[in-house]
Formats: C-alpha cells, structure tokens, sequence
C-alpha cells in the first residue's frame, strides 16, 4: 500500500483529550484517539505523539493564581507526562508497543528523551510518545511538537482538533468563516490564525516541515491522511486556498 507519509508527529491537544467533561481525561475518548494511532500503525506508518496538559492544568488553573510562570509552565508539563502515561496504558491493553520519553529526567515513570533513542523506537515499529514539552518553561507543546519533528525527521506535523482545517475566522463563533485547503506559513502568522503559536510555525518553515490541521474526532481520518487523501488543511507552501466546500 502506497503511503505518503511514513514518519509523522501527532499533535493533540489536553483538552481534546477531556470529551464533555469540565476536566481531566475521558476514557472513551482516549480510547478512540488510540485507536486512530493503531490504524496508521497498522499500515507501517512510524508514530510519535505530542500531547498538551490543559485538560488537567486547567482543572488547578485556579489554586495556581500567584504562581510564578515558570512554576505554572512546569506544573503544565507534569500534566502532559498524565496524560502520556494514560495514552501509553491505553495503547499497549490494546497490544501496541510503547516507548514515554520525557524531555524532563524522571526515569522511574521515563525514559529521558534521546534523539537517536526515538528513531530508533519508531523503526522497530514503537509509537513513541514525548512528554513534558520541550523541558523549558516559556515554551508550549505546540512547539514542542515542531522541534520533535524536526529532530526526528518526521514527514509531517498532524495537529488533530475539533474542527476540520483551519478557518479565516473561529467556525465555532462564526458560521460564515471560509475554510482553506492549503496556505502558507507566512500567511497563517500574518492572519494570525492560531493554527499553531508562531514559534512552531517558523520551526516548521524554517525547516519545511508541513503541518494538516484536521479533525481527529472524524473516524479514519488519521488513516485518510497517511494514505494522501486530502483532509483537513495543509499548510506549507506561501500561496493560500480556500476549500472548495
């Protein structure tokens, strides 16, 4: 089977990860996500995920008022290694192989990332999953996702949110917002589209590594990507489109 993309990096956020409920994680939900890496596994695709924290971050965001910004930037990055810890139990009751590298040392729960380590995961067939963001405050997950896809050599950056590409405004408030098929980088920093935060971006452009913002609450969808078809928005090139539909 033709694959067009045979090395990517997952972006989910932590909140997506919370279904309907005001916080922390639902399982179903978890459970699909994991199902959706296990497809493209299936194909032979090589997998490494990214997650965020604010769907456990949040749920303390209150009782951190006060708190120094890095304080609150590491409690965000614990948070994420919660929620690599859940996707990793998830994945391998359902047969998976795993490896949680976490940029921050804590090797009784981790494996402390390695980058010749990770490539090494991902070619025996591992879904490597890489917490605690870049192990620097000031820095999101956001970001931390470009720079592992840099140094891992992935394809492609796949950011899976709850809309299906990206839109000139938010769909959610704006029902008449223009979704685009493929645009630039430059364009989603001078439209400030909130696609990812700009340092990701000019990772990502810096060193040509395409990003699809899709909808990973659509079944299959991930599968659809791996395979070439057109899902979601590809941003990449300096040109821009709006989608056909």
């Amino acid at each position: 089977m033709d694959l067009k993309y045979r090395r990517i990096l997952l972006k989910l956020s932590g909140e997506s990860l919370m279904g309907d409920r005001p916080y922390g994680i639902d399982p179903g939900v978890l459970s699909s996500y994991a199902d959706e890496i296990i497809s493209v596994t299936q194909l032979g695709v090589q997998i490494g995920v990214v997650l965020g924290g604010g769907n456990i971050f949040r749920g303390v965001a209150a009782a951190a008022q006060g708190f120094q910004k890095a304080s609150g930037d590491q409690m965000g990055m614990l948070a994420t290694v919660i929620n690599s810890l859940a996707l990793q139990n998830v994945l391998e009751a359902k047969g998976i192989p795993t490896r949680l590298t976490t940029a921050i040392d804590m090797r009784q729960i981790a494996e402390p990332y390695i980058r010749r380590r990770v490539i090494r995961h991902l070619e025996k067939g591992r879904v490597v999953i890489l917490g605690a963001g870049t192990g620097n405050p000031n820095f999101t997950t956001d970001t931390a996702a470009a720079l592992r896809a840099i140094e891992i050599e992935a394809d492609v950056v796949v950011k899976g949110t709850r809309v299906d590409g990206v839109y000139d405004a938010d769909p959610e408030t704006h029902p008449e917002a223009v979704r685009f098929s493929t645009i630039g980088y430059f364009d989603v920093l001078n439209k400030n589209l909130r696609v990812m935060d700009m340092t990701a971006v000019t990772l990502c452009s810096e060193h040509n590594v395409p990003i699809i913002v899709f909808n990973i609450n659509v079944p299959g969808n991930l599968r659809r990507i791996v395979l070439g078809e057109e899902i979601g928005t590809l941003v990449s090139t300096s040109y821009h489109q709006p989608a056909s539909s």
